[in-house]
């Protein structure tokens, strides 16, 4: 059994029709509860739900103190490369895109490791284009091996790799891998990946399955919001998590919340998801389950991601560079997409501590206790 198969009981347009019908007695229904279901899910980001925003905002602020004090996690994502063989009309680092590849030898992740410390992270998230012939398992271990003494917390958003091959990373340090469905819309899904093991639907959806069966410590969900309808698919998110979470039970869990952002390329997003939209988004989610991590990326821009620093949100990334090289080498080499908060992590450090609420640059640990 996997997620592909407990997904093929539910129908996209049927879930649709569920989102749109629900009504003011739902959400204030789903306020009034502690646990909530599915159902209750839908009912907070329908249209409905839009007059009740304070009021979830507020629940989600509370929930947000009592699950995780006033603190905010910190992370920088490190690209080692942007070789890709998948063809995603929506990226930057599609392989149909004309630009020379970089790969970092060790010697040059170093570098740029020693400049990302100079400003104090212990989380770093290893990101790579996906191309197994390249940048496979093998690679990523020899990265691991060279930055496990320079770091607390080591990341991946790579290609989905094998069960054993997670288990392998596990055993050398991994805490963490994020793996982004993009969309769970089966009958869209292959117009957005047109070529390469991407584009198999079945494959990806099963990627979150091989993680837990690992024993990976935590897993990072989410969709890429504007290729398809973001309370559809943020559903379809949540069913993922929810099954994941009975599975997997020992396994932690975080979403993040990817908007398209410009990149090389001409695709334009075919569902608009507004700031308002998204704060909708992640009050639902925390009100959905209290304890997920709730991660927010300099995708978005410096004032909504101040405003957010109360209203939900754990986990947040600074002063990212998302080309191989951009920090220590500076170099010159193609980007996945363009941050929007360009803000040093000194900066967003001093904003966090402004607002009353401490910088987490390790781990939730003394926090926790």
């Amino acid at each position: 059994m996997s997620f592909y198969n407990e997904i093929q009981a539910y129908n996209w347009d049927k879930i649709s029709e569920q989102i749109y019908s629900k009504t003011a007695v739902d959400v204030e229904l789903a306020l009034s509860k502690e646990k909530l279901t599915i159902a209750d899910f839908q009912a907070l980001v329908s249209p409905a739900a839009a007059p009740y925003l304070k009021q979830m905002v507020q629940k989600s602020m509370q929930l947000t103190q009592k699950r995780f004090g006033k603190t905010i996690q910190m992370f920088i994502p490190l690209y080692i490369s942007n070789s890709c063989s998948n063809n995603c009309v929506y990226c930057g680092f599609n392989h149909e895109n004309d630009f020379e590849r970089t790969i970092l030898t060790i010697e040059e992740v170093v570098k740029e490791a020693e400049e990302i410390k100079k400003q104090k992270f212990e989380h770093i998230l290893l990101v790579t284009g996906e191309d197994s012939r390249t940048c496979g398992a093998d690679y990523i271990q020899k990265v691991m091996e060279a930055l496990k003494d320079k770091f607390a917390l080591i990341s991946i958003e790579v290609q989905p790799l094998k069960t054993e091959e997670y288990k392998t990373l596990a055993a050398h340090g991994l805490n963490t891998v994020y793996v982004y469905q993009e969309t769970y819309n089966e009958a869209n899904y292959k117009k957005y990946h047109t070529a390469g093991m991407k584009s198999n639907y079945q494959h990806r959806i099963e990627t979150p399955d091989r993680i837990g069966q690992a024993g990976v410590h935590k897993i990072g969900l989410g969709c890429l919001l504007g290729l398809e309808d973001w309370r559809v698919d943020s559903c379809f998110t949540a069913l993922h998590l929810e099954y994941l979470e009975r599975t997997y039970w020992q396994t932690k869990y975080s979403i993040s919340f990817p908007r398209l952002r410009p990149h090389a390329g001409s695709f334009e997003p075919n569902f608009k998801t507004s700031q308002k939209d998204l704060v909708q988004l992640i009050a639902a989610y925390r009100l959905f389950r209290e304890q997920v991590e709730l991660s927010l990326s300099t995708r978005e821009e410096p004032k909504f991601r101040d405003n957010m620093l109360k209203l939900g949100a754990t986990s947040y990334s600074a002063g990212s560079k998302t080309n191989p090289g951009g920090y220590g080498q500076e170099q010159e080499s193609l980007e996945q997409f363009s941050v929007h908060d360009d803000r040093s992590p000194a900066e967003i450090a001093q904003m966090v501590q402004e607002n009353g609420y401490e910088v987490v640059w390790k781990d939730w640990g003394s926090f926790m206790q």
